[in-house]
């Protein structure tokens, strides 16, 4: 919190009583806020969708597990991480017979006990280049890992980062790494928040309630911004938080909705277009850069970030 400055006043055992009741009224207040999580630039995004895109296409129009496509993508992640501070770890390991790689990104300080930890899935299906599905989530990821190195934002709990492989052949990377933990190195993860395909072009504003405390504090996000959101069903077991909620850590997260079909009352409380999918193009090779609802990518960064910031404080 922030504490005010009282009116001028005159006289040393007046200043004296006033600096012993501060003093005292600091010692009982809240912790005070380490940081107000920032405005992530959309724009910033959009360029990380750019960069997923053309490399989708210089290597046979996909970035999916074992192919070149997906290596490239995870250099061009890793590069600009590198470049502002973070340490990376790239994690190898074997599925249908293709190498695939996980990369983890640690933000240093913070409690080590107490890991916030925030991740998406960088692969595409093998028909498109996912640029929704899942490039989205991994774009908005990347800005904000580069936003904490701008900001020099130094909260409480250590911030980890990760871009999983081969999320499209069953959460392959994902289970690897939480598979690969300890359990005292799984029980320091206090929280894991997955974001995969927030940019929908029909979209809808979905939230995990898996665990309460990261379900408020997305539902706030949104009530901030007058967005109203309902409970995500879709991708229930379906992505990358999957294998950490059955290693017992809390999860939660933020969707805009694939196949599913938008409903008429969904339509009238978000806009869009009912009766059809909240991604026409969800698995196909139309997912490309036209394929993202700019706000929803806008509010959903955000969101991450708001997420990251509260939660790691």
């Amino acid at each position: 919190m922030k504490l005010s400055v009282p009116g001028r006043v005159t006289g040393a055992a007046v200043i004296a009583v006033a600096a012993l009741l501060t003093t005292s009224a600091i010692a009982d207040a809240a912790p005070a806020r380490v940081a107000a999580a920032p405005d992530i630039p959309v724009a910033n995004v959009k360029a990380h969708l750019t960069q997923l895109q053309s490399i989708a296409t210089a290597n046979g129009g996909n970035r999916a597990h074992g192919r070149a496509g997906y290596k490239a993508s995870l250099d061009y992640v890793k590069a600009q991480l590198d470049a502002a501070g973070f340490t990376t770890t790239i994690q190898q390991f074997t599925a249908s017979s293709r190498v695939g790689y996980n990369l983890i990104a640690d933000w240093p300080g913070g409690d080590a006990n107490q890991v916030v930890m925030a991740g998406s899935h960088l692969d595409s299906v093998s028909s498109g280049a996912g640029i929704n599905d899942n490039g989205s989530g991994s774009a908005a990821l990347l800005e904000a890992a580069l936003t904490v190195s701008r900001t020099q934002f130094q909260p409480t709990k250590h911030l980890r980062f990760a871009w999983w492989g081969a999320e499209e052949l069953g959460m392959i990377g994902s289970r690897n790494y939480v598979n690969g933990l300890t359990t005292a190195n799984r029980a320091k993860i206090s929280g894991y928040l997955n974001f995969d395909m927030i940019g929908s072009p029909n979209p809808g504003y979905f939230v995990y309630d898996d665990d309460p405390a990261i379900e408020k504090t997305l539902k706030d996000f949104y009530a901030g911004i007058g967005v109203a959101t309902e409970i995500e069903t879709e991708g229930d077991g379906r992505s990358d938080h999957a294998p950490f909620k059955s290693a017992g850590i809390p999860v939660g997260g933020v969707f805009t909705g694939a196949s599913s079909t938008k409903s008429a009352a969904q339509a009238a409380k978000w806009g869009g277009t009912a009766g059809q999918s909240f991604d026409r193009c969800y698995h196909s090779s139309c997912d490309t850069t036209s394929n993202i609802n700019d706000t929803a990518l806008n509010r959903n960064s955000d969101a991450l970030a708001y997420a990251v910031w509260e939660l790691s404080e």
